[in-house]
């Protein structure tokens, strides 16, 4: 059980503080994103990270949880707090999740097509990201796409 069930088994749906790690997976002018089981939003790939764990051994791990791909270079897109943070999950529970997001254009390994948190993977053009971005992701593909720019 990871610490974050462990926390909602004690505190049930009240808000709690997390720590997320999130990668943006992107190259050729495409950036990978997966739709989310439980909102049905297009994401990045991301989670919480575990106590005593690395934040980017986290984004790691997460990354290669939800798609297969093994990063072999994150790059920080940066750190991201505030309002916008709070967030209420289809199953009633609240947080207020401050996110360190990498982005990643080099990476290896095979896609896998669905996991338990996902029901699709799908390579976007960067001027076609769709407008289903999960809430918590808007903030952070806002700064992707202008470090695209800046590149």
């Amino acid at each position: 059980m990871s610490y974050i069930q462990n926390i909602r088994k004690k505190i049930g749906h009240d808000r709690l503080i997390a720590v997320g790690a999130g990668v943006i997976i992107y190259k050729d002018g495409k950036v990978l994103l997966q739709k989310r089981k439980d909102n049905l939003c297009w994401a990045l790939h991301g989670g919480i990270v575990e106590i005593g764990e690395e934040v980017e051994a986290a984004a790691k791990r997460e990354l290669f949880e939800e798609t297969g791909l093994a990063a072999n270079k994150l790059e920080l897109l940066g750190v991201f707090s505030g309002d916008d943070r709070m967030y209420t999950y289809p199953n009633g529970d609240e947080v207020y999740l401050i996110g360190i997001v990498y982005v990643c254009n080099d990476f290896s390994g095979e896609l896998v097509t669905e996991t338990d948190e996902t029901v699709a993977l799908k390579w976007f053009e960067y001027d076609k990201i769709p407008k289903e971005i999960s809430p918590l992701n808007v903030k952070p593909m806002e700064s992707f796409i202008h470090f695209l720019k800046q590149a």
